[in-house]
This record gives C-alpha cells, sequence and structure tokens, in this order.
C-alpha cells in the first residue's frame, strides 16, 4: 500500500470528529472501493503491529481512529487536570451545590451562595456538567438544575450516591446545615488531587 496513501487516510481519520463512511473516504482520496477497504486494513494492521496508542475501528457504519482502552486512565488524568484548570471557584462551589442538593433552582442556589450565579450557571452548562431537569411547581416556575453523566466521569463516580459525606465550615452536616438555612460554603466536589481551586470567575 502507498505510504501517501495510508498518511492521508490517518490525516483524516484524525480530522473527522465522526465515523467515516467508506463512500466518503472513496469520495476524499479518490480511490475504489476495494482499494479504500485495503487502505483502511493496512492502516489498521500498522497501527497496531507498531504498538501506537490509536487505533482504526469499524463503528456506526464507518470508520475512525480511535485511543487504545488500556490508555484510559492516563486519558482520564489529562480530563481531570483540563477541568481543574478551568472551573473556578465559584463554578465548584456551584456545582458541588448543584451535585449535593439537586434537583435545585438558580434562585435557591444564588440564597445557598449569596451572590448571582447566571454567568456561572451557563458555564457549567456549556461543560454540560449541570443540565436543567425540569421545573419548580412555585410563582416563576424556575428551572430545577441536576448533574450530568459528564460530571460523574469528570469526578469517577458511578453515581452521585459516591459523593463524599458533606459537611459545612462548622462541622455540621450538609443536611443539617440546610434545615437550619444555612448558606453553605461547598468545596467538597473537587476532581482527585485537586489543591485549593482558582480565584473566583
Amino acid at each position: 500500500m502507498n505510504p501517501e496513501t495510508l498518511a492521508a487516510l490517518e490525516a483524516l481519520l484524525f480530522a473527522s470528529d465522526t465515523p467515516l463512511e467508506l463512500e466518503r473516504i472513496v469520495e476524499v482520496l479518490e480511490l475504489d472501493p476495494a482499494a479504500a477497504r485495503a487502505a483502511v486494513e493496512a492502516l489498521r494492521r500498522a497501527c497496531e503491529a507498531a504498538g501506537r496508542g490509536l487505533a482504526v475501528v469499524e463503528v456506526a457504519g464507518g470508520v475512525r481512529l480511535v485511543t487504545r482502552p488500556e490508555h484510559a486512565a492516563t486519558l482520564l488524568r489529562l480530563q481531570r487536570l483540563r477541568l481543574r484548570s478551568r472551573l473556578s471557584r465559584a463554578a465548584l462551589e456551584t456545582l458541588a451545590i448543584v451535585a449535593y442538593r439537586q434537583p435545585i433552582s438558580r434562585p435557591e442556589i444564588e440564597h445557598l451562595r449569596g451572590v448571582d450565579t447566571e454567568s456561572v450557571l451557563a458555564h457549567l452548562l456549556e461543560r454540560r456538567l449541570v443540565r436543567v431537569v425540569g421545573r419548580k411547581g412555585t410563582p416563576g416556575r424556575p428551572m430545577l438544575y441536576g448533574t450530568t453523566r459528564e460530571f460523574l466521569e469528570h469526578f469517577g463516580l458511578r453515581d452521585v450516591g459516591e459523593l463524599p459525606p458533606f459537611e459545612s465550615p462548622g462541622g455540621q452536616p450538609e443536611a443539617a446545615a440546610a434545615a437550619a438555612g444555612e448558606p453553605t460554603a461547598v468545596a467538597a466536589v473537587r476532581p482527585e488531587g485537586e489543591g485549593p481551586p482558582p480565584s473566583e470567575r
């Protein structure tokens, strides 16, 4: 197989966000179907033989370049580092409130934090760490927020039941602090190994 063809196929698969159908590979690389299939197989074998961190797989009716499963732990550490570097203290506090009190409305979050949370919530929604799960049956019907599958993945949790027990700064369990109506300075939810979060957004 022509090395230039394999290199072009590898670049094509790397640049694509979705699996590429054989017809698209044929069209872009200007190959006949048999040659395209041979190129895919040759690239798959080359990646495997070289012990590379990427593999060529067929999925959802197409072909794509993926990372090997044995490197999942390394990639998870990278995800956590990215999350840690991008989430401010305000975002972490808001995220923790949502995690422990879900479903919860924005007015309730703002009551607990004592500050406006519109921009912080928008950031968390954009990061897909929280989502709208419904509306509260009170005047104005404010939206209710909860955590997402991405939240669990980022923090290495199977479900929210694995969140560590929450304690308020005064040592009260979270439930007791909530019953007392105390604003909670939340810091319990952070990626593993994280030190003090960056300054507020």
